[in-house]
């Protein structure tokens, strides 16, 4: 569950009125900050100073875009110097890797090893490259990083069986979550729609037993980063709390800071990004505190698929499944194979495995060994 593919059905107050610019008619200047519901730009002092003056600072992004991390990093700096004070907070690290970012924030680890210890590409998945910075801004300048996230296996678990299944101590200290509004169920309906197999599935009835489970691993996982926010500003003596997360968990209000907002944090001051392009409709009053005006996003970047669900393995990766009519089933791949190297590289874990394929051109040839019914296995994959 990614919400780097959260759809906007903003459902706020008075409908935004959008207004031009030279650029094109976009509804958001770009390189300009804008609060929904005013007919003009805000300066970008005006916004900062109104962020550094807040405890809690929520920014979201979307996680193949990245021009949304240079934007965090910008801002991040421009806080900073007015709040050298700042925890920085990210929804891409669950929580047993803080230790590493401790030793990173220390100066103990280089990139490759951060990635490695962090299971950055078992965990989140997503290019490095456009983060890195942002995680070299907080070492070079020891601000702590706080790991915001639960295991992802919870957050799966939740959404099979619901929330009132996994008992207490099994939540990693999360507690119950604050009831969506009906506005945020809505959302997720459009988002739980559009994840259904078959050309044009219908929307969930809205007391469907699986769509219910889906919405309690949503509230879960916002419940879990708002928490950990919660814990960062009471550990420290009123610190500026700066937290990076998917943009579907802060439109509207929704998700992450109302449940901050149950938890007695009302003055989270919320920062998001905003393509030119966009439906300017959906910018409505109480989208956010602040947007800032970006061209077109960018296209998805061309990685190679393998066309398959991993699992991990004391050997590997465990083939899961196999997507028919994928790179993996035309190569010979099978549900149970275990993919042992790739590339002339061991595959310590699916993490590993990823690594590889990011660095896969189109247009060629992957050399794979897998274990089958307990023989090796050599495999050609062609992208």
């Amino acid at each position: 569950m990614r919400w780097r593919w959260l759809v906007a059905l903003c459902a706020g107050a008075a409908l935004y009125a959008p207004m031009a610019d030279a650029a094109g008619g976009a509804c958001v200047p770009v390189g300009r900050w804008l609060e929904p519901g005013k007919p003009r730009p805000t300066d970008t002092e005006e916004v900062v100073d109104e962020a550094a003056g807040r405890r809690i600072v929520l920014m979201g992004e979307a996680h193949e875009q990245a021009e949304h991390q240079r934007w965090v990093l910008h801002t991040i700096a421009a806080l900073y110097g007015r709040r050298p004070d700042m925890v920085l907070g990210f929804e891409a690290f669950p929580r047993r890797v803080q230790p590493v970012l401790d030793r990173w924030v220390a100066g103990e680890l280089d990139e490759r090893s951060f990635l490695a210890a962090s299971e950055w590409y078992r965990v989140w998945g997503y290019d490095p490259t456009p983060y890195l910075p942002i995680f070299h801004f907080a070492r070079q300048n020891r601000v702590p990083m706080v790991a915001l996230n639960v295991d992802r296996a919870l957050v799966s678990r939740v959404g099979r069986e619901g929330l009132a299944q996994v008992p207490p101590a099994e939540r990693e200290g999360v507690g119950n979550p604050a009831p969506a509004r009906p506005a945020y169920v809505d959302r997720l309906a459009e988002v739980y729609r559009q994840h259904q197999e078959g050309g044009d599935p219908p929307r969930p009835d809205p007391l469907d037993p699986r769509f219910l489970r889906f919405v309690d691993a949503q509230l879960l996982w916002d419940r879990a980063m708002a928490e950990a926010l919660n814990a960062a500003l009471r550990a420290r003596k009123e610190p500026l709390v700066v937290a990076l997360m998917g943009a579907g968990h802060l439109e509207n209000r929704d998700g992450v800071p109302h449940q901050l907002s149950a938890l007695g944090r009302k003055d989270a001051y919320v920062l998001l990004p905003w393509n030119e392009g966009r439906d300017c409709a959906t910018l409505r009053k109480g989208f956010a505190d602040a947007v800032f005006g970006m061209g077109p996003a960018a296209p998805a970047a061309s990685t190679p698929r393998l066309g398959v669900a991993l699992d991990p393995d004391p050997e590997g990766a465990r083939i899961r499944r196999v997507v028919e009519g994928g790179v993996a089933a035309a190569a010979g791949l099978k549900q149970g194979d275990v993919v042992l190297v790739a590339a002339g590289q061991v595959i310590a874990d699916p993490g590993a495995l990823s690594d590889v394929l990011r660095r896969q051109a189109p247009g060629t040839l992957l050399p794979l060994v897998v274990r089958r019914d307990g023989r090796f296995v050599d495999l050609v994959a062609e992208f």
